[in-house]
């Protein structure tokens, strides 16, 4: 295979990785010790 394809690949599963993974860490379990700076400031 060309050396292109299997970088492109390769940084293509990289994006969805980091993209399922961050939106893991928004709406799954670990968001429940997120700060809402919103909630936070008192006006």
């Amino acid at each position: 295979m060309e050396p292109a394809i299997v970088l492109s690949i390769g940084l293509a599963a990289v994006c969805i990785g980091v993209t399922g993974y961050s939106i893991y860490l928004s709406f799954g379990p670990p968001s429940k010790e997120l700060a809402d700076p919103f909630d936070d400031h008192d006006d």
